[in-house]
């Protein structure tokens, strides 16, 4: 195991300045922030401190103002304040730009938040990619010398004309360094792979061809990874199957597609696109559970007494045909439907043991999803931003997708099959891929017992953060339905630790599991895979694996899932600010989402679309950010910004290539 790097110190005369590892956070201005892991607060550089560092870049930085004082003695700011001293990596993550030429001179010219600099690039290397004046490309730095202008490097790929929906599609994808599509050899791969369900494929699986077998899906998915089978027993108990595709069957260890879905890690849901983990013929036909179609799974069965409690439970591979095809909002019509089973199948044209199928799966779910809420597990319930695009990819609908029972009880069910996959292999001690969530960052948690102290609210003290789930779901609770509950939910939300991979068990906070995996996705999520292989291992006694490549594994899966994020979230906020180009010079009314020290966010209603109101561009007063209780004050009027405050706004700018949202905040009607 790697270990973590302790903090040097430099010299410069008498004074010593502690150093640390970090990552560079680049902003278009050009000073920079260098974040620490399992650091709390990053350390602010000035540009001409930066010594040729870029965005993404692993540097050393030397600290040399401590949180309001310098080391030397002399106050400067609040924040924490230091100078890069070495670049230890330049990002391998390539920076989007446009293509520019004059004579043989060649550059790739910024217009990221991210990147202040344009880089040169060698002019001969570029007509051999076919870009050309204005294109959008995707360009590494090399190296920047000093005495030069701006750094050198290369082009990576020609992405198209900017403005063409595909383009900046790519151009995201490409500045998260994400592929958009297949290498010739991988895709040949997967089409080698058999198709053939005989005999050796049959064998040692277990056969629910003839049990009641139905999945749950959006209406648009291509791919269904998960089904659930149904079964009557004749002592009023229910036996209940999760299935789950057998990648495994058909992804072997050091295959092309493994190699490939290994330095994946995940697949990647654009605003417009899917860019999946696995190539096609997997993801969408060979792994897709598809109706009337026999396919090969790896499940969890569970018997079921009628109050949900688990009298056994079963694993191993498993051989389904589906019978039928859902999306959510067929199974939210059954379930909310009402009258007998054979009248709601004989107005919906299920049958009716499907119907009566999802009642139980249903009522079910209900029961596991209470219990899990009463031991803790914290549920925020936020409904999820959709944009709608034409065939052009123009947005043309901003709306708010809503969870309800169908989704509910898919989710209740794929949470008890991996939490019981989890609970097995940790009884054996063996390594294995955990997904855990540590507790609250408790500073965070205090922020938010002030802030609700505003309200009115008393939240109880708990120092060692053992009943923080209890305390915050009594918050949100309370507060449900009140104007507060959405910034009480945005500062909980905040305190969380990030979920992730580890084979260090410390369970999952948030769902209040001692044993958590993901088991229930490998077709676009690979530690998915990983653990089906394990367990199949272990099913069959086999010894203990490598901990130290495991974690390995589980390290670069949550960066890949942590990068594919902040991928999808900039399609979406690309999207949203496209959107707005329609609405310039619009006032709308919204609450305050976010305070920082240089300006406010505002989200809009109807759309929930967010932008900022620049504090320089507020005259009314000069305002400053108290940090501690998410507010804004004025220094004259001591007029008071919170954090979900109702304000009024109108649309100023939207910046398409830094996918910035500009709001003017308008005087308060009387």
């Amino acid at each position: 195991m790697k270990k973590k790097p302790q903090p040097r110190r430099r010299r410069q005369g008498k004074k010593v300045f502690p150093q640390f590892i970090g990552k560079v956070q680049m902003t278009r201005e050009g000073f920079a922030f260098v974040v620490i892991d399992d650091q709390q607060e990053d350390i602010f550089v000035r540009a001409a401190k930066t010594r040729g560092a870029l965005n993404g870049d692993t540097v050393r930085v030397a600290v040399t103002s401590e949180g309001g004082r310098s080391v030397g003695g002399k106050v400067r700011n609040s924040r924490r304040e230091g100078e890069i001293v070495d670049i230890i990596e330049r990002s391998t993550k390539p920076f989007v730009g446009v293509f520019h030429m004059v004579g043989a001179s060649a550059w790739v010219l910024m217009q990221s938040r991210n990147m202040p600099y344009d880089i040169d690039v060698v002019l001969a290397q570029v007509e051999e990619l076919g870009a050309q004046q204005g294109f959008k490309v995707s360009a590494l730095v090399d190296r920047w010398d000093r005495g030069d202008n701006c750094p050198r490097g290369h082009i990576v790929d020609v992405l198209g004309e900017p403005g063409d929906n595909d383009t900046e599609m790519h151009a995201i994808l490409a500045e998260f360094n994400l592929p958009y599509r297949f290498e010739p050899e991988v895709e040949n791969a997967a089409d080698k792979i058999s198709e053939k369900i005989g005999k050796a494929e049959l064998k040692g699986r277990k056969d629910f061809r003839d049990t009641l077998t139905f999945t749950i899906d959006p209406s648009d998915a291509k791919d269904f990874d998960d089904a659930i089978s149904f079964k009557p027993l004749p002592d009023g108990n229910y036996e209940i199957g999760v299935h789950i595709a057998d990648v495994s069957w058909y992804v072997r260890p050091g295959s092309e597609v493994d190699k490939e879905a290994r330095e994946r890690g995940t697949s990647v849901y654009l605003v417009d696109r899917t860019v999946p983990m696995l190539p096609e013929k997997l993801c969408n036909k060979l792994c897709s559970l598809r109706p009337h179609e026999d396919k090969l799974t790896f499940s969890t069965v569970f018997v079921m007494t009628p109050d949900a409690k688990v009298r056994k439970k079963w694993m191993g591979r498993t051989v389904i045909n589906s019978d039928w095809r859902l999306d959510y909002d067929q199974a939210q019509s059954v379930i909310k439907a009402e009258g007998t089973a054979e009248q709601i199948a004989s107005s919906t044209g299920f049958s009716a043991d499907l119907v009566e199928a999802i009642r139980t799966a249903n009522s079910l779910a209900a029961i596991l999803k209470g219990r899990r809420r009463k031991a803790g597990a914290i549920d925020f319930d936020r409904p999820e931003m959709k944009v709608r695009c034409d065939e052009t990819g123009r947005p043309v609908e901003i709306y708010q997708k809503h969870s309800f029972e169908a989704n509910w009880l898919i989710e209740e069910f794929m949470l008890l099959a991996n939490r019981s996959v989890a609970e097995f292999v940790s009884g054996t001690g063996k390594t294995f891929v955990y997904r855990i969530h540590d507790m609250p960052n408790l500073e965070k948690l205090e922020g938010l017992r002030n802030f609700a102290k505003g309200f009115g609210y008393k939240m109880e003290k708990d120092p060692t953060g053992a009943k923080s789930a209890v305390i915050i779901n009594k918050l949100l609770s309370d507060s449900d339905g009140k104007p507060e509950a959405a910034p009480f939910k945005e500062i909980a939300l905040r305190s969380m630790a990030k979920a992730k991979y580890s084979t260090d068990n410390i369970g999952h906070f948030g769902l209040a599991f001692a044993d958590y995996t993901h088991f229930t996705s490998p077709i676009r999520r690979y530690p998915d895979l990983m653990v089906h292989r394990l367990l199949s291992s272990y099913l069959e006694n086999g010894k203990s694996e490598d901990k130290d490549y495991y974690q390995e594994q589980c390290d670069h899966a949550s960066t890949r899932e942590n990068i594919a994020a902040e991928a999808e979230r900039t399609s979406v906020k690309y999207k949203l600010v496209e959107y707005m180009q329609e609405h310039l010079g619009e006032e709308y009314v919204g609450h305050i989402s976010g305070i920082t020290e240089w300006g406010m966010y505002v989200e809009v209603e109807p759309t929930h679309i967010e932008g900022m109101v620049s504090l320089r561009d507020i005259k009314t007063d000069f305002f400053e950010f108290e940090e501690q209780k998410y507010r804004l004050r004025g220094r004259r009027t001591h007029k008071v910004y919170r954090l979900g405050d109702e304000v009024r706004i109108r649309v100023s700018r939207a910046n398409l290539e830094q996918r910035l949202l500009d709001f003017e905040l308008l005087p308060e009607e009387n």
